[in-house]
């Protein structure tokens, strides 16, 4: 679990430090709100939605390594690539890719994570305890970056500098291949002989999260408005978008045994409290735009723990993968959407598109409690 830990940290390092520049590097370019509201959108559209296929497929070729392999290869080269980027369709293109490689290489891993989850005690523990990892390196990328733009205030030599922690996630991933060539067979076999039909508790929880998701802003929208407002400087903003990944792999750890003690009871007032983020990112300055940005990094940790948890505790491990492909597509879908909504909200009326994620967050809390209710 360490060295996944530490090959995970450099990977956030990496991506996660790319995303805390990518909007203000986009409006650099040229780019519109609705413009980068749609990057991150589609990205986002990508990097789940296409969790389908690569979860099917993992399913049924029982092929784990080599697809995981895959993806972190697309994944980690298209951030470097940046670099050279000269217009923001082409650097909005390299930002899907890597949602793309992401894609491709989630379902064989959280496949895997859940298998040692049964060893460790519990799905949320495994699942928490990974997300804390990753934002380890999620909390120092954006920093690294933040301290390249107050030294040089070159986009382009920042993006280029992750190359090296690309580098060496690629080598940590092939001595975890080596060492632990079928992670997946630590799942007990008397559990491959559970029902495969997904349960009605999956669906309605797929509803909650994706209403969820579409009221979710990506921070590539959040930053942009830094920049535009002028709430921020250009080297502070991927400071904010640190301290938000630092408090996001807090509360994933939290939220993760919260999980497997309380169950989905967690998720409804932390639903309701993290919605806030909307009027304090958007509207703040100072220490009220930090508070929504710290709000904004409870939600991303708290869902992004128990998500993958709870839908391994609903589908038995011999179609986990792709129950995990159809989960996460149809919440890449809604952030698709919401972050296209939200985007040309912007662009039209700050308070209408403050509104409307506030809205979306609180329409999943009926849903999350009857899931909860449901599940006992």
């Amino acid at each position: 679990m360490l060295l996944v830990g530490a090959m995970s940290f450099f990977a956030d390092f990496v991506y996660e430090g790319a995303r805390g520049i990518a909007g203000p590097f986009l409006a650099l370019l040229g780019a519109s709100g609705l413009a980068v509201g749609l990057a991150g959108g589609v990205g986002e559209l990508f990097n789940y939605g296409l969790r389908v296929v690569s979860g099917r497929v993992a399913d049924r070729t029982r092929r784990f390594w080599p697809i995981a392999i895959a993806g972190y290869v697309v994944q980690m080269a298209a951030v470097p690539l940046l670099a050279l980027a000269r217009t923001w369709p082409a650097a909005a293109a390299l930002l899907i890719l890597e949602r793309t490689g992401k894609a491709i290489r989630n379902p064989p891993k959280d496949v895997m994570l859940a298998a040692a989850g049964r060893q460790m005690g519990g799905y949320g523990h495994a699942f928490g305890l990974h997300e804390a990892l990753d934002q380890g390196g999620a909390l120092l990328g954006p920093l690294a970056m933040a301290a390249i733009l107050a030294a040089r205030r070159d986009y382009r030599l920042a993006f280029a500098a992750l190359a090296i922690p690309a580098a060496v996630t690629l080598l940590l991933l092939g001595v975890v291949r080596i060492l632990y060539p079928h992670p997946e067979d630590l799942e007990p076999p008397k559990e491959l002989a559970a029902d495969t039909r997904f349960p009605r508790a999956f669906w309605v929880y797929l509803g909650a999260t994706a209403l969820v998701a579409a009221g979710f802003a990506d921070f590539t929208l959040i930053a942009y408005h830094f920049q535009r407002a002028s709430v921020l400087s250009t080297s502070m903003i991927p400071v904010f978008y640190a301290i938000a990944m630092g408090v996001s792999g807090a509360g994933s750890y939290w939220a993760g045994r919260a999980f497997d003690r309380r169950g989905l009871y967690v998720l409804v007032p932390l639903t309701a409290v993290t919605a806030a983020y909307a009027p304090l990112a958007f509207l703040g300055r100072g220490g009220w735009s930090l508070a929504g940005v710290v709000l904004w990094g409870v939600g991303m940790g708290v869902h992004e723990s128990t998500l993958a948890a709870a839908v391994a505790t609903m589908v038995g491990p011999e179609r986990r993968a792709s129950a995990y492909g159809v989960f996460t597509a149809g919440f890449g879908v809604a952030w698709f959407l919401g972050s296209a909504l939200l985007g040309w909200l912007y662009d039209h009326s700050l308070p209408a598109m403050i509104a409307a994620a506030i809205v979306l967050e609180l329409a999943a809390i009926p849903l999350l409690l009857a899931v909860a209710r449901r599940r006992g």
